[in-house]
């Protein structure tokens, strides 16, 4: 009876490897962003609206440290108005970052 036997060479699959060289060249302009000039400007305009919030709700130090001001610090200004304005500044931000970029033409 004869006995086959095979080298280790033999066994091993032989791979070619391509190696390219690129051209230096400028880097393509094909990006595409996730949001556009319309998404950013209702995103400034949320951080604003919070910012102003916040700016309402400041405030209320009495001239005597002895001396608790009732009606400056529990004013419709802040806590109704200040929050209202700041969930809508958050409800902004929500809407610009769901918003679908306008679909560009590419000539």
């Amino acid at each position: 009876m004869a006995t086959v036997t095979k080298t280790a060479q033999q066994n091993k699959p032989t791979a070619t490897v391509k190696t390219e060289k690129k051209a230096a060249s400028k880097p393509q302009s094909n990006q595409v962003f996730l949001f556009d000039k319309g998404n950013y400007m209702w995103m400034i305009g949320g951080v604003l609206l919070i910012l102003i919030g916040f700016a309402l709700m400041s405030g209320g130090k009495s001239i005597d440290p002895h001396k608790f001001n009732y009606d400056e610090i529990y004013s419709f200004r802040r806590i109704t108005l200040a929050p209202i304005v700041i969930l809508l500044g958050f409800v902004i931000e929500v809407y610009a970052i769901m918003k679908k970029p306008a679909e560009t033409v590419q000539a």
